[in-house]
């Protein structure tokens, strides 16, 4: 009876054993290829496969002890006797301030091949003529600007003024800057829009159009931010009403610039938003009023209203409107001059700040624009940062496309 007793019980041990070790070394080959493979060591066990040279339990504990020791060491690691604790590291420098040469290299990258073509030849002949139309267009610089620029360019070759593939990208680098150089680019001072003849303050009032996504909103915050490090005061009116986020996006601007903004009910009036910052201004000795609008070309007509009624109510005294500013998109090219062309109608625009510069090879939508719209570019925008909002330099400007 004993003897059967023992017999089962060894019997039972030895099944219990066969069921429990190959799961102790399924577990510990997971265990130790995952050790393996964050030491970056050969010997890896591929998934869903077991290892045939299993590890012991003694190897088993041994590698999991080291991987915890490893781990530790790793997050705190241990000081030699006297030594000195170990500095913070210092913080990275700022970033590079936004430059044309630095930021367009999309633009660059597309006229090089092109330019250097031209300049690889001994002559100027039909190519040279092909290769130049073919980069001015493809960078966006519009059909009419293109012929008047190759035109003017072939007179002076055939005059004998210009001679050699050189002489003639150095003088097409020169017309770029006389046409982009016309149009008069400076931006209203704070206090030029003040009435003579009238009581009281007055508040100078830049409105901001453009269609939805053109970083209108963005643009508003990032003048407040120049303005108000300048030692300008501020305030900010969340003209548009209709997209959601718009008026929240305007306020953590205003908190960023250490400006004050008036806000509507979602869905209200704007211009009654406009009309009460322009009041609120001139009570509270603001300069200035930067004012965002909506931009829903869905509905043009009532857009069209909207902004004609805005423009009329922000230029009453106290307030006077000093900028209108259109907001376009480098990246769309060509169709921002439709855009453009829509808010022309409803309000005269003193000027353009082309945002996401660069990030497009078309930089040539500068000229398009000035061209063809008689608007100057006064602001581009060069980045993401605050600083890489910068006035419109066209001598820079070329200077880096070419």
């Amino acid at each position: 009876m004993i003897d059967a007793q023992l017999a089962a019980a060894t019997s039972d041990i030895v099944i219990g054993l066969a069921v429990a070790v190959p799961v102790v070394v399924v577990a510990g080959g997971v265990a130790l290829g995952m050790r393996l493979r964050g030491r970056g060591t050969k010997g890896r066990v591929p998934s869903g496969e077991v290892a045939s040279d299993a590890p012991s339990d003694l190897e088993l504990a041994r590698s999991a002890e080291g991987t915890r020791i490893a781990e530790e060491e790793e997050e705190a690691p241990l000081l030699e006797a006297g030594a000195a604790p170990p500095v913070e590291a210092e913080p990275a420098p700022p970033a590079e301030p936004a430059s044309y040469r630095s930021r367009l290299g999309k633009a660059r990258g597309l006229l090089s091949g092109y330019l250097g073509a031209v300049r690889s030849k001994g002559k100027i002949d039909g190519a040279t003529w092909d290769d130049l139309e073919e980069a001015l267009i493809r960078a966006d610089v519009g059909v009419g600007a293109t012929d008047a620029l190759l035109g003017d360019l072939r007179a002076r070759v055939k005059s004998g003024a210009i001679a050699g593939p050189d002489a003639l990208v150095d003088a097409l680098k020169g017309d770029l800057v006389a046409m982009l150089s016309t149009a008069d680019a400076a931006l209203a001072l704070p206090g030029s829009g003040r009435h003579d003849g009238t009581d009281g303050p007055s508040v100078d009032v830049w409105l901001f159009v453009g269609v939805n996504g053109v970083g209108k909103t963005t643009t508003v915050g990032k003048v407040a931010s120049r303005m108000s490090a300048s030692g300008t005061k501020v305030l900010l009116a969340a003209g548009d009403t209709f997209r959601a986020a718009a008026g929240e996006q305007l306020s953590m601007w205003a908190s960023r610039a250490d400006a004050d903004i008036v806000r509507g009910s979602e869905g209200g009036d704007p211009s009654s938003v406009v009309y009460d910052a322009v009041q609120r201004a001139a009570s509270n000795g603001y300069a200035v009023v930067l004012a965002d609008t909506a931009g829903r070309l869905h509905n043009k007509v009532n857009l069209i209203e909207e902004l004609k009624k805005i423009r009329r109510i922000a230029d009453r005294p106290p307030g006077r409107v000093v900028e209108v500013l259109l907001v376009l998109d480098a990246t769309t090219g060509q169709n921002g001059l439709t855009q453009a062309k829509v808010f022309l109608e409803a309000v005269e625009v003193s000027g353009v700040v082309l945002t996401k510069l660069d990030g497009t090879a078309k930089g040539g939508i500068v000229v398009a624009i000035q061209r063809e719209l008689g608007l100057p570019v006064k602001l581009v925008g060069l980045g993401e940062g605050v600083g890489d909002l910068i006035e419109f330099d066209p001598a820079a400007f070329v200077d880096a496309l070419f």
